[in-house]
């Protein structure tokens, strides 16, 4: 099956929206007695840093008619992303509750996401052949593939379509042990690789969800081996037929401090960027940005290294910022991949 062709255009992604509430700072759920409230999701994520790149977005999902999803659609205006493609239905939105770790304590979440209205969405119920008509990428996620049979359904009917119109299709593995097993994610995922062209994946999902392992790598104590993710990539451009394959590397020393980095595979080569110690302030969004960064790139005709590097740099960024959404502009991205990387302030 021809693979699309990456070019400049809208660029759509489909998936949940959530509500989403944490304790503030550092206090744990037992401790809260008040939350904040946000508005997130992976595909959501990965729209709201390209528009802050100054690409035109698109969102497709589904939610219930009430305040809270007029409250959503708001938020995700605020920061450019188009809604024109929201279909409306079904009884609830879905909700993530995040309680931020620190130092040796783990950050934990909480779903409660069965039975909300994109969970229960069928492929008719989305324009496919109006949303992709002006479309140049779409961007989907593994955590939309494992909310039901329903959205598998709808995630590889969207895909038979922007292959259809020609668009660029990305994929992130995004394995969430929560949502499904192993041998489920992977009876799943494995159908829709045939339509994509840049699969996105971290140090574990490519062993979760394709049974593909880095020799000499342990995520849990935080050693990686970058020949090992060389070979892993490799494998799986040629057993799917995958264009490009990105992973993110990060080691882990503690809750709050990591080492990270990325790798580009290029269909023949491996391209690997600088290695950033990020002190975390938020995690979470920390891959959709780099999924975002390579999106930029390829679409702007970077070249192989510089893909890499500035989806590196956006992502190192974003473990900066409070919330979920990567509020970063292209200049800042750069001016980290050109090394300035001190903090100073901007006078």
């Amino acid at each position: 099956m021809e693979r699309g062709a990456y070019s400049k255009g809208t660029i759509v992604g489909f998936g949940d929206l959530l509500v989403s509430f944490s304790p503030e700072g550092y206090r744990r759920f037992l401790q809260a007695d008040r939350m904040t409230v946000n508005y997130t999701g992976a595909e959501a994520n990965v729209l709201a840093s390209l528009s802050c790149f100054g690409m035109k977005t698109q969102l497709v999902t589904r939610l219930p008619e009430n305040p809270i999803s007029t409250c959503a659609v708001a938020f995700l205006k605020k920061y450019g992303i188009g809604t024109d493609f929201i279909a409306y239905g079904g009884d609830r939105i879905g909700v993530i509750y995040t309680e931020r770790g620190a130092s040796q304590r783990a950050s934990d979440v909480v779903y409660d996401r069965k039975n909300t209205a994109i969970c229960t969405a069928v492929p008719e119920d989305f324009d496919w052949d109006g949303i992709f008509r002006e479309a140049e990428w779409f961007h989907f996620t593994g955590i939309s593939a494992g909310l039901s049979e329903n959205m598998a359904a709808c995630c590889l009917a969207a895909c038979k379509a922007a292959k259809g119109k020609g668009v660029s299709v990305s994929c992130d593995l995004n394995y969430r042990k929560k949502l499904w097993t192993p041998q489920k994610a992977k009876s799943v995922m494995e159908e829709f690789l045939q339509y994509v062209d840049v699969l996105i994946a971290n140090e574990e999902d490519a062993d979760k969800v394709l049974g593909i392992r880095a020799s000499d790598t342990n995520v849990e104590t935080g050693r990686l081996n970058r020949e090992g993710y060389r070979q892993v990539a490799e494998k799986i451009c040629s057993q799917y037929g995958i264009r490009q394959t990105a992973i993110t590397l990060r080691e882990s020393i503690s809750a709050s401090d990591n080492i990270w980095s990325a790798m580009l595979f290029d269909g023949k080569e491996a391209f690997y960027s600088r290695t950033y110690p990020v002190h975390i302030v938020n995690r979470v969004g920390a891959g959709d940005s780099f999924a975002a960064g390579i999106i930029y790139a390829l679409m702007n005709d970077y070249p192989p290294q510089k893909t890499v590097e500035y989806a590196a740099a956006a992502s190192c960024l974003k473990h900066s910022i409070e919330e979920d959404f990567n509020l970063v502009t292209v200049e800042e991205v750069l001016s980290l991949v050109t090394g300035s990387g001190s903090g100073r302030v901007q006078r």
